[in-house]
């Protein structure tokens, strides 16, 4: 595909000073039928969350905190993967992605320490979908709670440099989601972290957990894990991996 045949990202651009979290603002507009691409963007977020509801913490001005309105996906299983690829991909080939919504750096014998994260959400139903980011461009280490700095890590960049980031991302973004579905699974597994390493999950909602190797990930998006009792995979909405 060329890049005429990739539909742009960013306009309209929604931009908030102070906001509770640009992916509610982002599905208020997708709702009301803001068009493929719109935009939004803060510099405070005072609500901004994660999955499972998990709050996203970052002082004013050093992070990236944006949502994007996305409509007719062609595949929208696997829109998670797609913005893990072009977020990774802004950050640089030391990135990894870990499933289901982070993108992280990855030590040598060390924690991983996340970068990004991300948070799709929306109504497939009526063909339109959110996808929400929070990239640590320039995060001050030691302005954040001790317990986040911990596992946190940061691009390094200058806080001037947050809309050229914005711009390489949301670019990288509209090329990812126009990729087919091989290519884009390619793309994510050559930077996927938990590759053969051995994960336990848990069930927020009840049900039991389990243990096993994990082996990629399938058309739909789903975690495969390799277990004594054989392959299994696992949904986003329905498990969380529990951290070493």
């Amino acid at each position: 595909m060329s890049t005429n045949d990739v539909a742009p990202l960013g306009e309209p651009r929604h931009h908030f000073d102070e906001t509770g979290s640009t992916n509610d603002e982002a599905r208020r507009l997708g709702a009301d039928g803001a068009p493929h691409g719109t935009t939004v963007t803060a510099t405070v977020q005072t609500a901004g969350r994660g999955r499972q509801g998990r709050p996203w913490v970052a002082p004013a001005g050093q992070a990236l905190t944006v949502s994007v309105v996305l409509r007719d996906l062609p595949n929208p299983a696997v829109l998670p993967l797609a913005v893990a690829v072009a977020v990774a991909g802004t950050v640089g080939d030391d990135a990894r992605v870990k499933w289901p919504n982070d993108v992280v750096f990855a030590g040598s014998g060390g924690p991983l320490r996340k970068v990004a994260g991300i948070l799709c959400e929306g109504r497939p139903a009526e063909g339109w979908a959110v996808a929400g980011i929070g990239l640590n461009v320039a995060l001050d280490l030691g302005a954040v709670p001790e317990e986040i700095a911990a596992r946190a890590a940061t691009m390094g960049r200058d806080p001037s440099e947050l809309d050229a980031v914005l711009a390489e991302l949301l670019e990288r973004l509209a090329a990812a989601l126009a990729l087919p579905v091989p290519e884009l699974l390619a793309a994510w597994s050559a930077r996927d972290v938990l590759a053969g390493e051995t994960i336990r999950w848990e069930r927020p909602g009840g049900g039991a957990g389990g243990e096993g190797v994990a082996d990629g990930v399938d058309e739909t998006g789903r975690l495969r894990v390799r277990t004594s009792a054989g392959v299994e995979t696992l949904d986003a909405g329905e498990v969380h991996l529990v951290r070493a």
